[in-house]
């Protein structure tokens, strides 16, 4: 993404690559979850337009 500017290069030699980490990180978590939880299993109602369990969001 930034990788051809000085400050990104400079953060990268000094923090490490953070976003990449971060994209790893997610990637990981991203196949654990697809393993315990296949798509299309989800929370009860996450998603639709019925009340949750604690009724409807208050009115604004």
């Amino acid at each position: 993404m930034f990788t051809d500017t000085p400050i990104f290069s400079r953060l990268v030699a000094e923090r490490g690559d953070v976003p990449a980490e971060v994209r790893g990180e997610a990637d990981r978590i991203h196949r654990d979850l697809a393993r315990v939880m296949p798509p299309g299993t989800g929370l009860p109602g996450y998603g639709s337009h019925t009340p949750g369990p604690m009724g409807p969001p208050p009115a604004r």
